[in-house]
């Protein structure tokens, strides 16, 4: 295997550069069929740097025109160029102006990384590394200057030129030309750079601070789809107004712009004031968007803008800090959807992505702490354990804290590192500062890869009417970290007694215990509690307060009375999941549950249906029986996909079969007669009606109510749930339904994406061969992310059992498709590889099969340093 460079960088040899950029200044002179850049960089020394100290600037692609220091231009002997740097052999010991100019083609860019062009607009992605491919820079976050942009274009083709900042100047630069200047008063590092340009369409508005400043908003697309924005438009003010409450952050410059684009490697990117948006995350319409797409952009759009004060105003010293500013900034967004919405049906979606994306990348070989100590390409370590159990960590300190602290010390953090680019133990500091908290365990969880497996046993003695409770905690090696440390862990808890009631209860020995919050901060802690007059049933983890498995040892009954009694909803979902699991994970190792299992947990699913007090959305997520990939999850290894997807079946018809009629009946009366809106009440509705069409398709064979549901749908959540429910269990009709929804939606890419998603979770044996047809096909967007990643993205990530299938033709298909991939778009092509982590779960056989696929990809291909990476860490497991 031929890869990229591979070196290794390590977070041990981090030092400061020997040089500061004290300003910058670009020019871009953009045309049709090629882009010049200048840059007028200011550079000085910094104190302590020796005379003669060479200058060394990232490049990558670059083809240099021009170079001059102070407007003198350079003699060869003074600098070497070369395809990664620029390097200034003997520069001034004093400051200086060094002057370069390149040509770069944005039209060839398929990388989508630096400038390119999307659909005939010129944009920019530059985090982590892309601005070094627009022109020479020390091109790392802790090197932070203001930036002012002049940017032209012929008036015709690009009429809308956009920068970072607050517009300064603009006007006719002759021949069909024009030009615009922005200039950024706040020093950022270059990744937060953004320039757009081209002909596009714009939604406008403004939003008014607490300070009583107008911030002018737009968002800007392609002409025809500004009808589409105002949900993002809606969104992004509401985040505004939430952060100014919550954060008591205040937006710093005079406008924010937003501009939707089709072609992005990301879901979007906060580059100070022009944040760019793929356009899956900002268009939305009741034909064509789900309840499911409207959340996701008013999560994206308050992640982004959550961004100008957590990962702008203060970013991260080094790609190491990465979780500094993702984690933080995804556990923002997530407060705002719980202040929005549904606290508790937030906190169970937030749960189920991290359990679904994040403890598989724990558990297996491509796991790494949230703080990595070590790097081949930045760009592999955006993954789910930077974002989401990042922002766990930020919970669990919010909840060691309590509320007051935790505001305390991000008021703290806001004012003594605004403006730096800082480090994990930097923000730990501040709340111990703040609080007078000891935070020298906690930090571990930033250090140290892998999920914690808590155990839990304990003993009830009726004579001394006691309660003891002993809980273990472990975590198992990890690539590169064999030996673990006890994590300090928050278990929020409660007694559950005979009644379902919270039983009061006195600690007389264990564990140290804050109200409901336990401290495990040990191997193992056992807590004795008194006055417990009959034995209680013990709801740990409430709001899932650490992530954790957890081993409860609770037998069936006492869980089925969680799901009826707990106080906590995220509990009562989770008992009803553990059942499932538990049932189905024996089923598929030869072990049969019992008719009375199935019967009591029947009558559970009943009770929650039926019960007045749960809203809607709730029932939706209570009633779902979890997925393939969860079972295999919980199984752990030597897992057969196939057998869990019998066993599944099995359970969902012996659920729902008996209870067909009183399903069909609750389904019926939910159904909504009022004009579409994508509000909580609405889709809370819409979400228990479609669970209970999967029930009953899945479970009681009925694909004729899909079907009919297809037909019938006045809007997109409806009509897409009935195509790819009845596509996952390949029903009767979902052959026609497919081939319909592909017709009627043929001119929207974003539909098209929902079309590919489905055909890709489809569980015969003719699925891969219709997808080679779709990506044979002359008119299939090969370099489009959302394309690539809704087609085999899914199919990899979603338990496919094609997939996983035994022969090996679904691991080699991938590893294919991979190989071509590429050699357009590492980047994509690298997190679809992402897949194969599964093996070393997987029985022998598939893991062998998987394995092969994988080292002919590894012998056959010259490979980017992207896919190299992640092939080595897979295979080394």
């Amino acid at each position: 295997m031929r890869t990229d460079t591979e070196q290794t960088i390590y977070l041990k040899d981090y030092a400061p550069t020997p040089y500061r950029i004290v300003s910058v200044e670009l020019d871009f002179r953009i045309l049709e069929d090629s882009t010049r850049v200048r840059a007028q960089l200011t550079i000085e020394p910094r104190e302590g740097t020796a005379p003669g100290t060479a200058l060394v600037l990232d490049g990558d692609d670059l083809k240099l025109d021009g170079i001059a220091i102070d407007g003198a231009p350079l003699m060869l002997s003074a600098y070497l160029a070369d395809a990664t740097s620029l390097t200034l052999i003997e520069p001034p010991h004093r400051r200086f102006v060094l002057d370069t100019e390149v040509t770069l083609d944005p039209a060839a860019n398929t990388k989508l990384m630096g400038l390119y062009r999307s659909s005939g607009t010129w944009c920019t992605q530059c985090e982590p590394e892309g601005f070094r491919r627009i022109t020479y820079y020390l091109d790392r976050p802790d090197v932070l200057a203001p930036f002012t942009v002049r940017m032209t274009a012929p008036l015709a083709i690009a009429p809308v030129l956009l920068a970072n900042g607050n517009p300064i100047d603009r006007g006719d630069a002759g021949d069909g030309m024009h030009y615009a200047v922005w200039h950024d008063p706040f020093p950022k590092p270059a990744y937060l750079f953004a320039l757009v340009a081209g002909d596009l369409g714009s939604t406008t508005d403004s939003f008014t601070t607490t300070s009583g400043r107008k911030i002018d908003l737009a968002i800007y697309c392609t002409h025809g789809k500004e009808g589409e924005c105002h949900h993002a438009m809606d969104s992004l003010k509401r985040s505004m107004a939430w952060d100014e409450r919550r954060f008591g952050r205040e937006y710093d410059l005079d406008i924010f712009n937003i501009v939707a684009v089709s072609d992005f490697n990301f879901g979007a990117m906060e580059n100070k004031g022009l944040n760019i948006f793929n356009d899956k995350l900002v268009f939305a319409q009741p034909e064509t968007a789900t309840d499911a797409n409207y959340h996701s952009i008013e999560r994206v759009i308050a992640h982004e803008y959550f961004h100008n004060w957590t990962g702008n105003r203060i970013t991260c010293r080094d790609w190491f800090q990465l979780c500094l500013k993702e984690g933080l900034t995804v556990y923002r967004d997530q407060e705002f959807s719980s202040d929005e919405h549904s606290r508790p049906v937030q906190r169970i979606h937030d749960v189920q992505n991290l359990r679904t994306n994040q403890f598989p990348e724990d558990g297996g070989p491509l796991a790494h702490p949230p703080r990595p100590d070590h790097y081949r390409e930045i760009n592999n370590f955006y993954t789910t354990t930077v974002y989401e159990k990042g922002a766990e960590i930020v919970r669990m300190l919010a909840t060691l804290l309590g509320e007051a602290d935790f505001r305390k010390g991000m008021d703290l953090y806001f004012e003594r590192h605004d403006g730096e680019a800082t480090t994990i133990e930097a923000f730990v500091k501040v709340f111990e500062d703040a609080t007078g908290t000891d935070l020298g365990q906690f930090i571990t969880w930033y250090l140290q890869a892998g999920t914690p497996q808590v155990t839990a046993s304990d003993r009830y003695d009726a004579d001394s009417q006691t309660y003891t409770l002993t809980l273990t905690q472990k975590v198992d090696p990890t690539p590169g970290q064999p030996d673990k440390q006890p994590l300090l862990i928050p278990v929020r808890f409660g007694l559950l007694g005979p009644n379902g009631s919270e039983t009061s209860w006195t600690a007389i020995s264990g564990a140290t215990v804050r109200d409901d919050l336990i401290l495990l901060d040990r191997d193992s802690v056992t807590l004795t509690f008194s006055g417990i007059a009959n034995r209680p049933v013990p709801s740990l983890f409430r709001g899932f307060s650490a992530p954790v498995k957890l081993a409860s040892g609770l037998s069936q009954d006492d869980l089925l009375f969680l799901a009826r009694h707990d106080s906590d909803p995220f509990n009562r979902w989770d008992a009803l999941q553990t059942v499932s699991t538990h049932l189905i994970a024996e089923a598929s190792a030869g072990r049969r549950w019992s008719a009375g299992d199935t019967d009591a947990l029947r009558s559970a699913v009943v009770d929650t249906l039926e019960n007045s007090d749960l809203d809607p959305a709730f029932k939706a997520q209570a009633i779902a029986i979890p997925g393939v990939s969860a079972i295999g999850r919980h199984i752990g290894k030597d897992v057969d996909p196939d057998a869990i997807a019998k066993a599944r079946l099995d359970l969902l018809s012996e659920l729902a079969g008996p209870i067909a009629e009183k399903l069909a009946a609750l389904y019926t009366a939910l159904a909504i007669a009022e004009p579409y809106s994508p509000d909580a009440a609405q889709a809370g509705r819409r979400a228990l009606r479609n669970g209970l069409m999967h029930l009953l398709v899945a479970g009681a064979g009925r694909g004729d109510v899909a079907a009919a549901q297809y037909e019938s749908a006045t809007n997109m959540t409806d009509r897409y749930a009935a195509m790819a429910i009845s596509a996952h269990y390949w029903t009767e009709q979902a052959p026609a339904l497919l081939g319909d929804f592909r017709t009627r939606f043929a001119g929207d890419p974003l539909v098209f994406d929902k079309w590919l998603m489905a055909s890709a979770q489809a569980p015969d044996d003719g699925a891969i061969e219709r997808m080679r047809a779709i990506l044979a096909a002359p008119d299939f967007p090969r370099t489009n992310p959302n394309r690539l990643r809704s087609l085999l993205g899914s199919f990899v990530m979603s338990g496919s059992p094609q997939f996983t299938r035994a022969d090996g033709a679904g691991f080699r298909f991938v590893a294919e498709a991979v190989a071509e991939i590429d050699k357009v778009n590492p980047q994509v092509a690298s997190r679809i590889l992402t897949g194969f982590r599964i093996l070393p779960m997987l029985e022998a056989g598939r893991r062998e099969a998987g394995r092969s696929a994988l080292e002919a990809l590894k012998s056959q291909h010259s490979l980017s340093r992207n896919v190299g990476e992640i092939l080595d860490r897979i295979l080394a497991v």
